[in-house]
């Protein structure tokens, strides 16, 4: 909406038929003191004449001109004594004689903000205008101070002006105050990061917003919601006076259907609701709930959340009110984005951390297993003890490797990896048993790395003799869900092994490795013509996702089997 003032004589209506457009606000006036007033006061985007304004023609004196215009002004003399005040200057302090005191003392001995700690003195001797910010009592003021210079070049008077700057001024200190506030939301010291828990730092976030909602902003009705990337539901973070089943109702950042926070959480914009009652996608939130204001939590552009308010009062909230809104939900984006960082990097470190040990006891206690069966097989004698023995040292070894994988999923909190670098998750085989026959460590190694992190419980064996002996001593408990081997062992080939498998295990679950075209004694064929399935076999070199299809086909095939 535009905003024209129209000057004219009270006797001139022709103006009246020139102002049709909707878009266009009017004001008319006569009075030019008035009128000047208005224009210093900024509140009109033009001002028209209608021919030369009755008021022009009489004249104003240079005071009365003062007295209009909506600052204080005072002119000194060299001493900085009053000489002459307007009467906007000498209605902020009613009860003070001006002309004849001393500028400060007149004022109130104002606090000089800034880096200008004698704007008077300066002006005089830098012989140019200086400006300064000045605090008296609760309010503030913009001091402008200009030299008046006579021919001599010599400062003789100085023009004073004050212009009250108190609502702009509380605005810029509630925003650095929220802003720092912002910067301690999730400012954490060395000590604390490292002795803190993912939830206690999640707690302590949650407590400085609260803190800072009701201290800087007098809000004491708020929510919190965070968007899962994927889903697009919002789960609440916090919640502080909403109804505890509305807190908990499911939400998405949607644009319909989803109330106030899925519209500000699908469109990335802020929304300001005067009244519930008469809002058309406003949901209830606070019983008696008369107006709210939602802003989206925003981090590089990307809408990772929504912060709520709300309040009984109908036009609670101003534009005021969403500028300081916004700007701490900005800084609570931060936070948030910062709690996840660490919590990504703590994640990360236990990853490799878990990884690291893993692989380092992968192969040696997969030898204490092999060395285990090899014992059982070798022992001739009838001493109950020793099997029993024997028996304990294998599934201590086998406990061993699930304590391991057990610390490390404790350890290891997936929801702060990132989506970018979490991999797929492959349920079918989680806590299934692998067992993987392959002479080359790299491929042992390779194996245990690849599928235990995707829950498998993986054990090797070097060659055919150490594989048929752990499946022998595997007990239905400890059976294997599948069985990788290379067709060409040491020892043996993979058809052979097939055979001799099928002395404990009627129909084992047996994959076969090779490489491109390399089958010399027609293992995998004669392999297939004894029942081995036509799709398993693994060709080297393979892909991760090959090994992982290839497990999840033949536990797939084996369970359907079992049920039948």
């Amino acid at each position: 909406m535009t905003r024209i003032l129209s000057i004219q004589n009270s006797a001139d209506n022709t103006a009246q038929n020139l102002w049709n457009d909707s878009q266009i606000e009017v004001t008319e006036i006569a009075d030019f003191r008035n009128a000047l007033s208005l224009i210093m006061e900024k509140r009109y985007d033009g001002v028209y004449f209608s021919g030369v304004p009755e008021c022009l023609t009489k004249g104003l004196s240079g005071s009365e001109v003062l007295d209009c215009i909506p600052m204080g002004v005072a002119l000194l003399d060299q001493q900085n004594r009053i000489i002459f005040a307007n009467k906007r200057l000498t209605g902020w302090f009613p009860d003070q004689e001006f002309v004849g005191l001393n500028f400060y003392e007149a004022v109130g001995s104002p606090s000089i903000i800034g880096s200008e700690p004698s704007p008077l003195s300066s002006a005089v001797a830098r012989s140019k205008r200086c400006e300064a910010e000045i605090q008296i009592g609760d309010r503030y003021f913009v001091m402008s101070v200009t030299p008046v210079i006579r021919e001599n070049e010599k400062v003789e008077q100085l023009v004073v002006s004050l212009f009250e700057s108190t609502e702009t001024t509380e605005q810029r200190q509630k925003l650095t105050a929220l802003h720092q506030a912002g910067v301690a939301l999730a400012d954490l010291r060395p000590e604390e990061i490292y002795e803190m828990e993912i939830e206690e730092r999640i707690e302590l976030l949650k407590d400085n917003i609260i803190h800072y909602t009701n201290d800087l902003l007098d809000f004491d009705v708020i929510e919190v919601r965070l968007v899962d990337p994927k889903s697009k539901l919002m789960t609440p973070l916090l919640s502080v006076g909403i109804n505890s089943g509305v807190a908990e109702r499911p939400l998405f950042a949607k644009a319909t259907e989803n109330g106030v926070t899925g519209f500000v959480a699908a469109t990335g914009k802020s929304y300001l609701c005067e009244d519930t009652t008469n809002d058309p996608i406003y949901l209830d939130g606070l019983m008696g709930a008369k107006s709210s204001l939602t802003v989206p939590l925003k981090h590089h552009n990307e809408v990772i959340g929504s912060f709520n308010i709300e309040s009984p009062e109908v036009g609670r909230f101003t534009e005021s009110d969403l500028r300081f809104v916004e700007c701490f939900a900005h800084d609570i984006a931060n936070a948030i984005n910062t709690l996840n960082l660490l919590n990504a990097q703590q994640t990360n470190t236990a990853l490799r951390s878990v990884e690291a040990v893993r692989s380092a006891v992968a192969l040696p206690v997969d030898q204490i297993l092999n060395d285990a069966v090899q014992a059982i097989g070798a022992y001739i004698g009838h001493d109950p003890a020793v099997t029993a023995r024997l028996s304990a040292i294998l599934e201590n070894a086998r406990t061993i490797k699930k304590a391991i994988q057990a610390v490390g999923q404790e350890m290891t909190c997936t929801e702060e990896i990132p989506q970018c670098v979490k991999p797929d998750s492959h349920p079918l085989l989680f806590n299934k048993r692998i067992l993987v026959i392959d002479a080359d460590k790299e491929v042992r190694s390779s194996a245990h790395m690849l599928l235990e992190k995707y829950g498998c419980v993986v054990e090797t064996a070097c060659e055919g003799r150490e594989a048929i002996l752990m499946v022998k001593n595997s007990g239905d408990a400890s059976s294997y869900d599948a069985i990788i081997a290379d067709i060409r062992l040491p020892d043996i080939g993979g058809y052979e092994l097939l055979i001799k498998l099928r002395e404990f295990v009627p129909n084992p679950p047996l994959v076969l490795m090779t490489g491109f075209g390399y089958d010399p004694g027609h293992s995998i064929v004669k392999a297939r013509e004894a029942g081995l399935r036509a799709n398993a076999v693994l060709f080297k070199p393979f892909r991760l996702d090959q090994l992982l299809k290839i497990c999840e086909e033949t536990v797939l095939h084996f369970d359907s089997q079992a049920a039948k």
